[in-house]
């Protein structure tokens, strides 16, 4: 019999406390090696989404000149739309059967999906459409992010729920670093790269991380096979049988549980994780496009530079971790999720243009030049030494909407690296502790698929709001998004509290 735990959450970040007398126990110390297999596999699906998503709008325009922005926010968006079909389902089949099965599934999905995706260059028309249907299945895939959730919501006590949740997302904030780093890393074989004729593959700059990502799939699966093992204990750390676990879902005997869990909470929780979603899905599509246009930025150089700032708010978001970990066990949950909405608005308003400064106009110098202007935009954008730099003349809010400067650009990536991350963990920590003792499974499918359909709607959004309207648009709208999340969580702030805390089982 395991012991309670109450304490986990003063624990450094990603240890169990295995270094007290108590924790010695056999089942104790099963258990948190399999919630760390549950890290690692929420490290990588998180490595598995940012690995390529800063040379995405770059691998599109070369492999096919018909990508346009409003393509790149379907094509964003297309991961994220097979997560929300695919996370429902997974946390169904979690709740009853052993979750073994639904992470090798999904794993090996996703593996194939990437080789899918280093292959779209291969097809002579419709290479878009190829590199759109690979992000599908890759996002399919990584729809056993609730079949995780679940796991670890299970296996830890109310007490050490907030901590093993901040742990899992400094994992997410690890293949959030480790991602763009590992991408910026292998931009040293160039575009070209070198081809395995035998199987007839290039392996470039673009194709290589997703090559990296199989590797990584397979590890995953071994770790799942060879040490996963089912736990559970209750709010108070006593452990349940796993078995019966599951069956009191297939048959129904937690009926009464499910009557008095606050559903109006659990409809909040989905909201207000959707629209953190949708913000940050939002900044992550249309970073890499809106740089080059502002910028001048080549190819190249906006997947190096956002690389490095990527990584830079990765290493951010750990550090907030570490400071929300503390931070809410002497505030609480809810005020830290406030906070983080504020630091998120603050972060927009920065990306707001002003001056008399403007971006570089794609060809504007060229039109003027009376020997260069013979020559096709076509013949240009295939020589690399030529390649169109600044804002398309096709978005003619270029030609009156002010450029931001460099110093706008990181101070906003700092904010809301800031904010993004204290609202990511508080927001699935909460629901957790509002669902209480039972499987959770289905219920965090739905909340994954939540935040899946704001990652799909961002990026179409944003999109299109960017091409037509420009960034004053864009980031106005999605200013008076996040205050009316304020203002939608101060509505409901008495509702999201813990089911125990609720039924007086326990005091917050």
């Amino acid at each position: 019999m395991a012991r309670p735990v109450d304490s986990d959450e003063n624990t450094p970040l990603l240890r169990d406390d295995a270094s007290s007398d108590d924790s010695q126990d056999e089942d104790y110390k099963n258990r948190w090696r399999s919630i760390r297999v549950m890290y690692f596999t929420m490290f990588l699906s998180s490595v598995g989404f940012t690995i390529v998503i800063t040379s995405l709008w770059p691998y599109l325009q070369k492999i096919d000149g018909s990508a346009n922005a409003t393509f790149l926010g379907w094509v964003v968006a297309a991961y994220s739309l097979g997560q929300m079909i695919a996370s429902p389902l997974f946390g169904l089949w979690s709740n009853h059967r052993p979750r073994r099965e639904p992470l090798v599934c999904s794993i090996f999905i996703n593996l194939s999906a990437n080789i899918y995706y280093a292959y779209a260059y291969l097809p002579v028309t419709n290479n878009k459409f190829h590199i759109l249907m690979s992000r599908a299945f890759v996002g399919f895939g990584a729809g056993n992010v609730a079949v995780v959730r679940s796991y670890v919501a299970g296996a830890t006590s109310l007490k050490e729920r907030t901590g093993a949740m901040a742990n899992m997302s400094a994992c997410q904030a690890l293949g959030f670093i480790l991602g763009p780093a590992l991408q910026a890393g292998l931009s040293f074989i160039g575009e070209r790269g070198v081809t395995v004729k035998i199987i007839d593959l290039q392996i470039n700059m673009y194709t290589a991380p997703a090559l990296l990502a199989v590797a990584f799939g397979l590890i995953n699966i071994l770790l799942v096979v060879l040490v996963l093992r089912e736990h559970h204990v209750d709010d108070h750390g006593r452990h349940i049988q796993a078995i019966n676990y599951i069956l009191e879902e297939s048959v129904g005997i937690d009926e009464e549980t499910e009557e008095t869990i606050d559903q109006v909470a659990v409809l909040t929780s989905n909201v207000l994780f959707f629209i953190v979603m949708f913000i940050f899905a939002i900044f992550e599509t249309i970073a890499t496009p809106f740089s080059m246009d502002m910028f001048a930025w080549t190819r190249k150089e906006a997947v190096i530079y956002n690389g490095v700032i990527m990584c830079c708010i990765g290493f951010e978001s750990i550090l907030v971790f570490l400071v929300v970990k503390v931070v809410s066990q002497r505030v609480g949950d809810r005020p830290v999720l406030l906070a983080g909405l504020a630091i998120i608005f603050c972060g927009f308003l920065t990306l707001l243009p002003w001056g008399n400064h403007y971006p570089k106009i794609q060809w504007a110098d060229l039109k003027n030049n009376s020997l260069v202007s013979q020559i096709s935009e076509a013949t240009l954008a295939s020589n690399s030494s030529l390649e169109p730099t600044g804002c398309p003349y096709q978005q003619t809010w270029c030609q009156y909407t002010p450029a931001i400067h460099l110093a706008q650009y990181i101070s906003s990536d700092i904010l809301i690296g800031m904010g993004y991350p204290a609202c990511n963990v508080m927001s699935y920590t909460l629901y957790s502790k509002i669902l209480g003792p039972r499987p959770q499974g289905v219920y965090m499918g739905w909340l994954t698929a939540s935040g899946s359909g704001a990652r799909t709607l961002g990026p179409v959004f944003v999109s299109q709001v960017y091409t037509l309207l420009g960034p004053r648009w864009a980031f106005s709208l999605i200013c008076g998004i996040v205050l009316g999340a304020i203002i939608f969580l101060g509505s409901v702030y008495h509702r999201l509290i813990a089911f125990s805390v609720r039924h007086g089982q326990a005091v917050e």
